[in-house]
């Protein structure tokens, strides 16, 4: 009985955590992280602390990844700390409505950041915001790489201890 409330505890949980790599408020690879824990709490001859310490490893590259990625995007089109902060305060206002308006108060933080804290041209503004935006998806891309290598690491290391 416990090994089914277990396997249904990590399912459950690494499901929602691929949706919340993508969906705003879910923590996506959280989530993942957290059914590795509950697993090997409830099974612990199921999984090692190695395997446990990799997907730590992995689940901390995407928070990096996810912390690292507007910002950079911002300032490798041309933003300054206006728009890197324009678009995380973007995002946090974004990030209760949707992921499309989550995107989108990115660019228009970096944007207005830019362009009314940073004395930045329309021009040098918007590229700013095309920069939140790419960083912005590539973050994304790197969560979700980042979740199925934790879930890939996790099932390897699973089946290899039972021998299926």
């Amino acid at each position: 009985m416990l090994e089914i409330f277990a396997w249904g505890l990590t399912v459950v949980l690494m499901l929602g955590g691929l949706v919340g790599v993508v969906l705003p408020l879910l923590p996506g690879t959280t989530l993942i992280l957290g059914a590795v824990f509950a697993h090997k709490l409830l099974l612990p001859p199921s999984l090692g602390w190695m395997t446990v310490g990799m997907i730590g490893a992995l689940w901390a590259l995407s928070i990096l990844a996810d912390f690292a990625g507007v910002a950079l995007g911002t300032r490798w089109f041309g933003g300054g700390k206006w728009g890197m902060a324009g678009a995380s305060g973007g995002a946090l206002v974004g990030v209760w409505f949707s992921l499309p308006a989550l995107l989108l108060g990115t660019v228009l933080g970096a944007v207005a950041a830019e362009k009314l804290l940073g004395r930045k041209s329309d021009r040098d503004a918007l590229k700013a915001g095309v920069g939140a935006a790419t960083g912005f998806v590539l973050a994304t891309v790197a969560r979700l790489i980042c979740a199925f290598a934790m879930i890939l690491v996790f099932a390897f290391a699973v089946l290899s201890r039972t021998g299926g």
